[in-house]
């Protein structure tokens, strides 16, 4: 794949925000040019995942930068994922990552600042509201076109009300009667979690599922408490969860589940833990203030239907 330089005479689609593209194949690196341009920045350089890093090192100034991982680029990507991540964190630009689901875990071993806006198999509203989203983050203007007639409309109003839904369960997470402590899952030392049967816990996941066999599966949408209930049931087992499974147990898109995931994260909720075995994989795991709580919930629940 060739790269292209930022000055060239051809790179002509707007003044908006430049954007830094960097693609592991040529289809992806189409895939990211559609949603940059769709986005109203500029292209400020179409980079392979190898030659990315240095490209990104030496760019004086950008809004965003963009990797679209379509096949696994092996130490390249890693050390571009990481230098990227960095970076993010730092301020110095927004980042986009767009990756394929079977992608998922050795990306976000890379990701721990959660400063990137990752997205799985994104659809364009999807895209659009990434860089949206990650732009606004270091206060980058962006001229997005009018979307009030779009097909994507209702999509991006999805989102909206997904991220709003989001702060929403965090803000009730950290309040109640008395006024909201450091943590939100604050649990004396000295207190003993409660035994919970495992099987407990496998018939509420069993029964949550069950309900998409007579209603829409986005009825009932709740990615927080489905992953909560999935960390629960490893620890009890001593089994542990990588990003890609617990995806899978939130029941709703990737993208959905790894942005609720950034947020428990974030809050404390759930940590993040490094295989010891394979370095491009991370764990997740109940934090143990979050455990004792959701194990005294079931506790005071007993034998009534918990779904």
């Amino acid at each position: 794949m060739d790269a292209y330089s930022a000055d060239r005479s051809d790179l002509h689609y707007s003044d908006g925000p430049p954007v830094l593209i960097a693609a592991t194949s040529d289809p992806a690196l189409a895939r990211a040019v559609r949603a940059v341009e769709a986005s109203g920045s500029r292209i400020a350089a179409r980079l392979d995942i190898g030659d990315a890093r240095s490209r990104i090192e030496q760019q004086v100034k950008a809004a965003s930068v963009w990797i679209e991982i379509d096949t696994d680029g092996g130490d390249r990507m890693d050390d571009l994922l990481e230098s990227v991540d960095r970076d993010a964190a730092d301020g110095r630009y927004a980042a986009v990552v767009a990756v394929t689901p079977e992608l998922i875990d050795p990306v976000v071993a890379r990701l721990s600042s959660g400063a990137i806006e990752l997205i799985v198999s994104a659809d364009d509203a999807e895209r659009s509201s990434a860089l949206a989203v990650a732009t606004s983050r270091i206060g980058t203007p962006m001229a997005l076109s009018d979307v009030a007639s779009d097909r994507n409309a209702d999509r991006l109003r999805q989102l909206s009300d997904e991220v709003g839904r989001i702060a929403a369960t965090l803000a009730r997470l950290s309040t109640g009667p008395a006024p909201a402590p450091a943590h939100p899952f604050q649990i004396p030392s000295s207190a003993d979690a409660p035994a919970v049967p495992l099987e407990t816990v496998r018939n509420v996941i069993r029964a949550r599922r069950l309900r998409s066999r007579y209603f829409q599966e986005d009825l009932f949408a709740d990615p927080a408490w489905d992953m909560m209930l999935d960390l629960l049931q490893a620890e009890i087992t001593h089994l542990p969860v990588p990003v890609s499974s617990l995806c899978i147990a939130a029941a709703v898109p990737a993208t959905t589940a790894l942005r609720w995931l950034k947020t428990m994260v974030s809050q404390g909720i759930f940590v993040r833990r490094p295989d010891d075995h394979d370095g491009r994989r991370v764990f997740v795991e109940l934090a143990p203030e979050a455990s004792h709580a959701l194990r005294r919930y079931f506790a005071e629940v007993g034998p009534a239907a918990v779904i």
